[in-house]
């Protein structure tokens, strides 16, 4: 491949994640169709399972399946994740002045609420908006796709990840009737993440906040109870308060390789990484845990240390380029919200 066709098809996928980061891709509404419950016994077996273990009525989930979608276009958006995106392309969808500036602004316009969850769960500002920005750019875009079809279409159509999506579809018909809203009504992501912070359903039911004292958990409309959640998946997935979330590092030698390949989970002491030719700042804690984490840089990898807090980062989402986005935006946000009145 010639560096001019390269660099036309690193513009091609950095333009396909940038459509898919803006919450749906382009859709051809002759590419879906309605379900038919006589093609899928699997899901005539779900409804069956719902009425019998949480007492849904059979003719109203049958009504409510007649009047979902079958999405090819979902089913093309998660088998494309802008998280596939080597980090030299990915950071280029959120690591910008605009986005750090919309942050410093959501930041101070919600200053008490964002002050009172970090007294409450321990997690800063800085993190919590830059994970609402890299997820909804700060509440503007929170997806196009009707979650009902998303979850309908990735249980019925998505091998690989059927019985997790199956797990969500039936938590997403629980939410919706905790909350008092028609599973039509809600749209978000092409993988059913919802509302402001893109709360998957199990993640909605376990992890949301009433943090507007409305007695609701509402993370659909209300900014304050978006941000008490963030704080609180953070918290009780092991957020530690004021720790240190990644360092640069410098390497040396070739004893490092087989680390990288331990995953995001700290697993050695940076005392122990040292031995290995890993080097972080002088002045740090040789005693805490950290992991090396490789990304692409777009002249050859780039490696930083990812403590606990960065791993916690991972659990709202798995990439490591996801974590790293939002650990140096909140870097970015944090400087300009000192800097600027």
């Amino acid at each position: 491949m010639t560096a001019a066709a390269a660099r036309m098809a690193a513009g091609a996928r950095l333009a396909a994640a940038l459509l898919f980061a803006a919450g749906g891709a382009l859709f051809d509404t002759r590419a879906a169709r309605a379900l038919e419950l006589e093609e899928y016994p699997e899901l005539t077996a779900f409804i069956n399972e719902m009425a019998f273990k949480h007492n849904f009525a059979v003719p109203e989930l049958r009504r409510l399946f007649a009047g979902a979608r079958i999405r090819p276009d979902i089913i093309e958006a998660i088998e494309r994740p802008k998280e596939s995106l080597p980090w030299h392309e990915y950071k280029k969808l959120f690591l910008t002045e605009d986005s750090a500036r919309r942050g410093r602004q959501y930041w101070q316009k919600n200053a008490q609420v964002l002050a009172r969850a970090r007294q409450e769960y321990g997690v800063p500002p800085e993190v919590i908006v830059a994970i609402i920005g890299v997820e909804t750019q700060y509440g503007r875009n929170r997806g196009g796709y009707p979650v009902m079809d998303a979850l309908t279409t990735l249980t019925l159509r998505y091998p690989p990840r059927a019985d997790f999506f199956r797990k969500e579809l039936e938590e997403y018909l629980l939410l919706t009737r905790e909350i008092g809203v028609s599973p039509l009504d809600i749209t978000g992501s092409y993988a059913g993440a919802m509302g402001v912070p893109q709360f998957t359903p199990s993640s909605y039911r376990r992890f949301a906040v009433d943090f507007d004292g409305d007695r609701r958990r509402d993370l659909l409309a209300s900014t304050a109870d978006a941000i008490g959640s963030v704080a609180n998946f953070l918290r009780m997935h092991g957020w530690e308060t004021d720790a240190p979330i990644s360092d640069e590092v410098q390497i040396e030698g070739a004893l490092y390789h087989w680390i990288e390949g331990l995953g995001p989970k700290p697993a050695l002491s940076v005392r122990r990484l040292i031995g290995y030719g890993v080097f972080p700042p002088a002045g740090g804690d040789d005693g805490r845990l950290a992991a090396l984490i490789g990304l692409e840089g777009e002249s050859g990898p780039i490696y930083r240390l990812g403590y606990n807090n960065f791993y916690v980062i991972t659990r709202y989402n798995r990439s490591t380029r996801y974590a790293m986005a939002v650990y140096e935006l909140s870097e970015m946000i944090r400087k300009q919200f000192e800097e600027k009145p």
